[in-house]
């Protein structure tokens, strides 16, 4: 039987303390890994008896900032946004910019009816419908016993 010794929520890498410490502070850093995290938005997919519902979280945006196109059977949302933060008549010796921009990709199923895709941007939500062909839409019917 071989023993194995567990840290308990202690950091021992087996260099150098402070080494680690720096490293964890760089890798670990707020600022990074907002920047990371918000390259790509959320997206909540669901499906109901008629249609497709694909939700994207993309606050700070307005409707005229989305290129969403359909290429074949592939759904691409896009959006680019630049913003700049200048104050006038002030010297100033640093200036932030912000660019924006991502791009979310989906394959249709052959149920979906690609000539029937609404979109609409509310509250940071941007949402798209994509309906069902009507030969995929759950008939029912009661059937008689003879």
């Amino acid at each position: 039987m071989t023993l194995v010794k567990f840290a308990n929520g202690q950091k021992n890498h087996g260099v150098n303390p402070f080494f680690s410490d720096v490293f964890d502070s760089i890798l670990n850093d707020s600022f990074l890994s907002d920047k990371l995290a918000s390259r790509v938005p959320a997206v909540n997919i669901s499906e109901t008896e008629n249609q497709f519902h694909i939700e994207l979280a993309v606050p700070g945006l307005k409707k005229e900032d989305f290129k969403i196109s359909l290429d074949k059977n592939v759904l691409s949302v896009s959006a680019d946004k630049k913003t700049e933060n200048v104050e006038e008549g002030k010297k100033f010796s640093k200036r932030e910019y912000s660019y924006n921009s991502f791009t979310r990709s989906f394959t249709l199923p052959e149920v979906a009816d690609a000539a029937k895709i609404e979109a609409e941007y509310v509250d940071g939500i941007l949402k798209l419908n994509v309906a069902k062909k009507e030969e995929a839409k759950i008939q029912t019917r009661e059937i008689a016993v003879k």
